[in-house]
């Protein structure tokens, strides 16, 4: 059995079980973003087939995904404090499982365009429900080691949907890709249907309360204490957002997290295609390696982010801060290091290293917020974060690279000599077929030149993000144990 009746009545979850409910919601979360950024590992395909300019390619990986996914956020939220959070999960991710095949039937532009909203329809049902499930299964001192193992579905996903995805686009077609990874979703939203338990809100904290002095959140913060009964309804989005914006450490946060996604979700678009255009590589191989380098460093900072502020926060929770901006500020370098190699063996093995470091910030950001939230708060409090997270950084973080990726190249494409504008002259990138050989070497090189300084310049965002973090460490102590010690009217 999964679980049990204690004697006060409440069930009891083994640790098993809990961990199995972890792992499922990991899996979930894998697919989510097998999903939402297959259209960086074949976007190049994409780009050459449909005749697309580097910011149309944004689009597709932007704004048309964040849209819908950023408003429909805090409705299915506010749904997931009053109603079943394993019920909205399962629904959520058929809905942007279908939509994802649907992708794969698309022929033009606009007909992607429309799907890729869908798709981000039903990924807004994922993470509010999920992270207040997990903050109900676990107790604030593992809250943040256990979110930064539901994040671990981000570098899972990202490797998985670009080895899969470009081995799938260059063997067969780009719609194939689209298909093969949008269905097995549907085995996903069963299995979690099946076996996951809606667990009463607040278990985690009464099983503190019952077992220890409510010393969970550090040293700082151990006067504070834990919400030993719940309000009868939800409280309002004001509340929340007073909650989450409200103060000096919890406002750089947001900020902080909000620009690491910004650099993170605009160069990671257009990194696959930097190493086709650049280096002349295939997309199976782009796929296949550049999938292993980040999935084994993003996973281990993600992992690494959450146990290791889990364990400082124990003598101060500014760690929960400290540690996200020295791996932010220390990566900067390294990642700009690695995309001006000449060689690609090279480049793909020093980005083997920023991405240990840079990854760091999801798991601390994510306990952090559950942490200073009441137990019907969370789903909400997760839904504005990602709100403002994902209308900013994805929905305009790709399409931002891509259109600095399209000045530089027509900046070096004017300082060749060459007449005309760049997109006009080489749509796709590339000259037209029958063009002559200067034209079609002009092309080439500004398109290549482009990218690498697009993507450079973008990099830096990386370092803005980690002075934010920096800023939170100064006040974060004080404003969790505030935000603990504050009544809900």
């Amino acid at each position: 059995m999964s679980s049990s009746a204690t004697t006060s009545g409440a069930p009891a979850y083994s640790t098993s079980y809990r961990n199995a409910v972890l792992w499922l919601l990991v899996l979930a979360y894998t697919f989510n973003f097998i999903d939402r950024t297959i259209i960086s590992t074949i976007g190049q395909a994409i780009k050459v087939d449909l005749k697309l300019s580097d910011q149309q390619l944004g689009w597709l990986g932007g704004l048309s995904f964040a849209l819908l996914y950023t408003a429909l956020g805090i409705p299915i939220a506010r749904l997931a404090e009053r109603t079943s959070r394993v019920n909205i999960i399962s629904i959520a991710i058929v809905i942007w499982s279908a939509f994802t095949a649907l992708c794969g039937t698309a022929t033009t532009y606009v007909h992607l365009l429309l799907f890729r909203v869908g798709v981000g329809v039903g990924e807004a049902g994922l993470s509010p429900p999920a992270h207040s499930l997990i903050s109900d299964y676990f107790e604030p001192k593992k809250r943040a080691s256990a979110l930064s193992i539901y994040a671990f579905g981000i570098p899972l996903g990202s490797m998985f949907g670009a080895m899969a995805g470009g081995w799938i686009a260059e063997n067969l077609s780009w719609q194939a890709a689209f298909m093969a990874v949008g269905v097995p979703g549907l085995l996903v939203a069963i299995s979690i249907k099946l076996f996951v338990k809606e667990p009463p809100r607040g278990w985690a904290d009464r099983q503190v309360l019952a077992d220890e002095p409510p010393a969970s959140l550090g040293q700082e913060a151990s006067e504070a204490g834990a919400p030993t009964d719940l309000p009868a309804a939800p409280p309002s989005i004001l509340a929340v957002g007073k909650r989450l914006f409200g103060s000096w450490g919890m406002f750089h946060m947001i900020a902080g997290i909000t620009m690491a996604s910004f650099a993170g979700y605009g160069t990671g678009n257009y990194a696959p295609a930097y190493f086709v255009r650049e280096f002349g590589l295939g997309l199976a191989v782009v796929g296949v390696v550049g999938g292993l380098v980040a999935g084994v460093s993003n996973g281990a900072g993600t992992l690494l982010g959450g146990f290791l502020t889990d364990w400082a926060s124990k003598r101060s929770l500014r760690w929960y801060a400290l540690v996200p901006a020295i791996g932010l500020i220390l990566a900067t370098p390294i990642y700009i290091y690695a995309y001006t190699r000449e060689s690609w063996q090279l480049a793909y093995a020093i980005l083997l290293i920023p991405g240990v470091l840079h990854y760091t910030y999801l798991g601390p950001t994510f306990g952090v917020v559950q942490n200073a939230m009441d137990t019907r708060m969370r789903a909400t409090a997760v839904a504005l974060m990602f709100f403002v997270l994902n209308l900013i950084a994805l929905g305009f973080g790709p399409p931002f690279c891509g259109w600095c990726i399209d000045q530089f190249a027509r900046a070096a494409f004017t300082a060749k000599g060459m007449a005309g504008d760049f997109l006009t002259a080489c749509p796709g990138g590339s000259a037209p077929a029958g063009s002559s050989a200067e034209l079609a070497a002009a092309c080439k090189a500004a398109m290549n030149e482009g990218t690498r300084s697009g993507i450079v310049s973008n990099l830096l965002i990386y370092a803005w993000a980690g002075v934010h973090y920096l800023l939170a460490a100064i006040t974060l102590p004080r404003d969790i144990a505030r935000a603990q010690a504050a009544k809900v009217s």
